[in-house]
């Protein structure tokens, strides 16, 4: 998939047990740089537990995940963050009571920009987290208390928070969730001009004309195994996926 070229993520035998429970079995998947990977399967699948191994959140019990060459296992979320793995969350958090300007201004303590405190006062910071606005569509925004912007812009305002970083990899957890299809086309238009840029994509989605529109590259997931890792067109064509998830959850792929 490589070509010779560096991977951006290479997991091999990835693991995570609870007790009796194999939430996440043996996975392998590998990403190259500027790759868009969709994942979906049935709830309990294992989805956000591989984001949570990948990201740092939860430690694998089995396995290794190697991001752009280096050994991550064990490295700690923020960590990750100063190294370029970014990631969002199903849930749409933010400080609410700080703009939505200061919330992009605060992400950068733990990223790339830090300047080692947790008073950013440069310019240079300003700058950024202004352009991060602009380029993502918050600017009209930007000076709103984040406790009363909508569902839309909470979710622009997950990605403000991690691109202001410059991510090498964005993991983005069900990014579309509870949005209306006018808003889920305006965040296919976001997610496209991040591809365009070369920005590697990792993310769980249900809704598959989300995955269509975005992913170059389809994976699907049930009881912690990978049952289908190819283009998203062969996604209503496998007897697997339309059995386990597909036709189980009355999910349609667009044609």
């Amino acid at each position: 998939m490589s070509d010779g070229q560096q991977n951006a993520l290479e997991c091999r035998g990835v693991t995570k047990r609870f007790g009796a429970l194999v939430a996440v079995d043996h996975v392998d998947f590998t990403v190259g740089v500027g790759e868009v990977v969709g994942i979906g399967g049935p709830n309990g699948a294992g989805k956000t537990t591989f984001f949570d191994l990948i990201s740092g959140l939860t430690p694998m019990s089995e396995g290794s995940i190697r991001y752009m060459g280096q050994d991550i296992a064990g490295t700690a979320p923020h960590d990750l963050c100063r190294k370029g793995l970014s990631r969002t969350f199903q849930l749409n958090p933010g400080f609410d009571d700080l703009t939505v300007y200061e919330n992009v201004l605060a992400a950068q303590v733990f990223g790339r920009r830090s300047a080692g405190g947790l008073l950013l006062t440069r310019r240079a910071d300003r700058e950024a987290a202004r352009a991060v606005l602009a380029d993502i569509g918050l600017e009209d925004i930007a000076e709103d208390r984040v406790a009363g912007i909508p569902v839309l812009a909470r979710k622009k305002l997950m990605v403000a928070t991690a691109m202001v970083n410059e991510p090498d990899i964005l993991l983005l957890d069900e990014p579309v969730g509870g949005l209306t299809p006018p808003e889920i086309e305006e965040f296919i238009a976001l997610m496209l001009r991040l591809k365009e840029q070369g920005l590697t994509l990792i993310f769980i989605e249900h809704v598959m004309h989300f995955l269509m529109a975005v992913a170059g590259r389809a994976m699907i997931m049930h009881q912690g195994r990978i049952i289908y890792d190819g283009t998203p067109q062969g996604l209503s064509s496998d007897p697997t996926v339309t059995e386990v998830y597909l036709g189980s959850a009355g999910i349609e792929v667009p044609a």
